[in-house]
């Protein structure tokens, strides 16, 4: 008996596929500061929680396929404040960005189409793309260039007759960019011109630093029908666990038959939706406040890498995620060093190896994402560790 290929060649992702080894360390006393994964740790809204606690029913029931009124009505009005006004015909309620993004994906492919994304990028859309049996062409952004977009020619030299979509993640994981107004300009010229939807992962909308102004793709009104909006209450609120997420687009005739999908797996969680839907009522000082501490652990974390010889890093604008390029040939091979043979007064740091966001084979491996949701002392106390070890790993390494 043979399993699919499309499972077959579908990879373990970075950020978790190192897990045994942490496992194994942790269980020698050995303490991991989790430098891989973009698990907030600021509190979770209070309505939330409220919200569920308060709810009372004798039968817990489906909700409606494209999600529960009361959030859907939510949704809407948080997009207010973005400047966008949709209808409740034109988003859907999803199990976490990351189903929103498969919906899309299955809706606009046939298999062998393509989807053109920069790389390095979040390496589920792969495994994303492999569920639509469609394929990801990345165009490549560099860490000296701050991981900003190309030239337009350099992008439209990746389009074929098979390609569907752009997709970008603004701001950007892994790499934190912020993307400017004029590139956003360019995504949305080359998808009038071709014939092409926009798709724009904007999870990490509320952290943008330095005072810069955010845009989104939503701004591009002249290609409202092209635009398709993913969205997340993962990162923006803490709330990872919960699994609500939308997809939202101004083409109803996309939003029409991605409600195929919804109905064939039914319905959303409905007490996570009754917490989500309270989320509206979280105060502006939540989002200040929680850029600020990010803000400020983003400068904690490019101190630190700035005092480690040969590390090349550009200071990211949003999200909270950097990658960096290190001064070692294989970054996996040293990812796996901090947890099989290194420890420093009891203590070791875990990356993800970044060669699994690209998808051009060889480029990346000298580079490590780097999450910054530790506290501040957790990680000052991680970067000292990280700069040990690589003194270390190169005595006897490289």
């Amino acid at each position: 008996m043979k399993l699919s290929n499309r499972i077959l060649n579908m990879k373990f992702s970075p950020i978790r596929k190192l897990a045994p080894y942490a496992n194994e360390a942790k269980k020698k006393g050995i303490k991991v500061y989790h430098l891989n994964i973009g698990q907030p740790d600021v509190l979770t809204p209070k309505p939330f929680f409220d919200a569920i606690s308060s709810f009372r029913e004798d039968v817990l029931k489906y909700t409606e396929s494209q999600g529960m009124e009361e959030l859907q009505e939510s949704f809407i009005e948080y997009y207010k404040k973005w400047g966008t006004e949709f209808t409740k015909e034109e988003l859907v309620v999803t199990n976490g960005g990351s189903e929103a993004i498969m919906l899309t994906f299955q809706a606009l492919c046939d298999p062998g189409d393509e989807i053109i994304i920069p790389e390095p990028f979040y390496t589920n859309y792969t495994g994303f793309s492999n569920v639509a049996d469609a394929k990801v062409v990345p165009f490549l952004t560099k860490a000296e260039e701050g991981f900003h977009l190309p030239k337009k020619e350099d992008i439209v030299s990746k389009i074929t007759d098979k390609t569907k979509a752009i997709m970008i993640s603004n701001p950007g994981n892994p790499t934190g960019v912020v993307y400017t107004p004029e590139e956003l300009r360019m995504l949305g010229d080359i998808a009038k011109e071709h014939d092409l939807f926009l798709i724009a992962d904007e999870v990490y909308r509320e952290f943008v630093y330095d005072n810069l102004k955010y845009t989104s793709t939503l701004t591009l009104k002249d290609i409202a029908d092209r635009v398709i909006v993913v969205d997340s209450i993962s990162k923006r609120y803490s709330a990872c666990g919960a699994r609500i997420g939308l997809v939202a687009s101004k083409n109803h005739e996309l939003m029409h038959n991605i409600m195929k999908l919804c109905q064939s797996r039914l319905c959303v969680p409905t007490v996570e939706q009754v917490g989500a839907a309270a989320l509206k009522d979280t105060p502006e000082s939540y989002f200040v406040e929680t850029r600020k501490e990010y803000q400020h652990r983003r400068d904690i974390l490019m101190e630190g890498l700035s005092k480690i010889p040969d590390v090349i890093c550009k200071k990211p604008s949003g999200a909270f995620y950097v990658v960096a390029k290190l001064p070692v040939k294989n970054a996996e091979d040293f990812a796996k060093y901090l947890l099989t043979d290194f420890s420093h007064d009891g203590k070791t740091v875990m990356v993800a190896p970044a060669e699994g966001f690209y998808a051009t084979p060889g480029i990346g491996k000298d580079e490590v994402r780097i999450s910054y949701c530790l506290n501040c002392d957790s990680l000052k106390d991680a970067v000292d560790i990280l700069k040990i070890a690589l003194e270390e790993y190169k005595k006897n390494h490289e």
